[in-house]
């Protein structure tokens, strides 16, 4: 082959860009300055929400007798 494996074929007129997202300052912003009272508030609520799904639900077994 003779080449580098990332430059195996040659395009012309086009140009790669790329960005990454640890770089980027949007996900820097929400990510570092949310309290860490809305995390728990979710992680509170996703785990009630969990044990309610978790529960049978009496209405439907009414007319099993």
């Amino acid at each position: 082959m003779g080449r580098e494996f990332g430059k195996l074929t040659r395009m012309r007129q086009v140009i790669p860009y790329s960005l990454s997202p640890w770089s980027s300052a949007p996900s820097r912003r929400t990510s570092a300055k949310a309290p860490p009272i809305a995390f728990y508030l979710v992680y509170t609520w996703g785990t009630q929400e969990f044990e309610k799904s978790k529960r049978k639900n009496p209405a439907a077994y009414e007319s099993d007798k």
